[in-house]
Parts: structure tokens; sequence; C-alpha cells
């Protein structure tokens, strides 16, 4: 989507500053960052908000071969930030390009080289065919033997919660790792159970409070770091590019804990989805990622 950030009260006239949103393009901005390559699949309008979101993946590194443009629009979001942790949404995406995705979108997209693919819970919540498209990118990762991470992302503004609960409690049992706050992971069936049809990774994203893996042996969990809040909108998906670095990476649990929570802070310190997100080199500029507890 494209973005636009509110410096006042949109109803009393203000200026905006412009720029690219979206959980899946911050996941894959964070992982860019931090030195993967990266591949993000999706549809943008063919207009110049479209062109904006397609030449701010390439300006960081990453893939947009399978990026297809659309006579539909280019969706749009409206943030109005009323408090540091306080930001009121607004999203314009009915009939946009993308939520014309569809599963001929993704199929070549993931193939014998991906090591891990990265869906969420929002592309179902836009169209059908958005929906199944999530559903084909599922089984192809499993086709070619590539991780699979899912985060439930919730957004009630696109959907009820009973339908959400329908549609994504599928779509998580298929996942190795799946990610959510704790309402939303009981929207999909609670740890426990996601454990009991084969998740490996259930990881619990608590804001200030930190963070939580769970695993069929043991939970881990790590404190958030103390950093001033600018702007808290995309600080979750940054922990998620920051965990799936280091589950790439093969460290422990406590250590993707750490990085992700690392990855977190500068989002928090920073105005913008994804703008904040550091560097590999940037990690430890926040210091010591709390202490881990079994």
């Amino acid at each position: 989507m494209v973005a636009m950030r509110a410096d006042g009260l949109l109803r009393l006239g203000t200026t905006a500053r412009v720029s690219v949103a979206g959980a899946e393009s911050t996941v894959a901005i964070g992982l860019s960052r931090l030195g993967y390559a990266v591949r993000w699949v999706g549809r943008v309008g063919r207009d110049e908000p479209g062109a904006l979101v397609t030449r701010t993946l390439r300006a960081e590194n990453v893939d947009t071969a399978y990026v297809r443009e659309d006579d539909a629009p280019t969706g749009l979001v409206l943030f109005e930030q009323r408090l540091p942790d306080v930001t009121r949404v607004q999203y314009y995406r009915a009939a946009s390009a993308g939520s014309r995705l569809a599963p001929a979108d993704v199929v070549g997209a993931i193939d014998a080289t991906t090591r891990l693919a990265h869906v969420s819970g929002i592309t179902p919540a836009l169209s059908p065919t958005a929906r199944d498209a999530v559903t084909a990118a599922c089984e192809r990762a499993s086709e070619h033997g590539a991780a699979l991470s899912f985060d439930v992302n919730f957004r009630s503004r696109l959907w009820s919660a009973d339908e959400a609960a329908r549609v994504l409690t599928p779509l998580a049992r298929r996942a190795e790792v799946v990610v959510g706050s704790p309402d939303e992971l009981a929207l999909v069936g609670g740890v426990d159970e996601l454990l009991r049809h084969g998740v490996a990774e259930v990881v619990t994203k608590r804001g200030a409070e930190g963070a939580s893996v769970t695993t069929v042996d043991t939970t881990r969990h790590v404190g958030a770091h103390r950093v001033s809040v600018v702007d808290s909108v995309g600080a979750g998906d940054a922990f998620t590019a920051g965990y799936l670095s280091g589950r790439l990476d093969g460290v422990d649990l406590d250590a993707r804990l750490a990085r992700g929570t690392a990855c977190g802070a500068f989002a928090v310190a920073t105005r913008g989805d994804w703008e904040g997100l550091p560097t590999r080199a940037e990690l430890d500029l926040v210091g010591s990622a709390g202490t881990a507890l079994r």
C-alpha cells in the first residue's frame, strides 16, 4: 500500500508524509537489510503510488520480479498518530490492485532455492482470490521443502474475528512458525492447539513486555528494550523480521527472540513502518535484549 501519515488531525486539514506500508513488505525490507536475498510477491496499480511501492522495494534490494501491475488502483492507508503508541488507521483496500492477487501470481515465486516463505493473515482478508493465493503459497512452500512462517496479523477493520478465525486457523496449522499477539494466537486456536497440530514454534509478541516462543519442549522469554517510543506502527513486523533472520541463521531460541526485540526497538524509535529497520551491523547498538527465562 501507499501510506499517508498525517502531521495533525485529518479533520482539521494537515500535511502528510507519503511512503509505503504493509506487513509483508516490512518483513521483506527488514530481512533484506539484515543481509538476506528476499523476494516480495504482490500486485500494485499501474499508477504513481504503485511505482512508489515498487521503487521503494527495489531501493531496499528486494526482488520485485514477481510484482504485477494491475488496472485497479494501488491500496491506501491513512495514519493519524494521536499518541506515541496510539495511531488511528483507515484502510482503502477494497477493489485495490492488491485485492486481485491470485494463485498464479505466487506459483513461480517459490522454488527449490526458497528457504523460507512468509505470509500473513492480512492478505486473505482482501478477497477470495487473495485468500486462494495465500493457500497456494503455503502449498508451494511445502512442495519445495521451504519453511513456512505465518503471522496472524488480524485486522478488525478488514473482517470479523469469526470469519478470520475460520479462514486463518487452517493456514496457521500448516506453518512451522506462527507469530502473533496473545489475542491473535487465541483466534487461531491458542499455543497448545497449534503445537498439537505440528507447528514447531509459536511466537508470542507482547509489546513492551517483550516476546516469547513456545515449542513442544520449552518456553523462552526475552524482555523488550526500553527506548523512547516515537511510533509503534510496524514494530511487530520488525520483530518478525529479526526473529526469522535468527531462525535462518540457525541460532538458538533466545538469540532469535533477542534479534527480534532489537529490530522492534529500532522500529518504535523511528517514525514509519520500515524506515528505521536496522542493518546487521547496527543490531548491537541497542545492547542486551534482556534475560531469557524458562
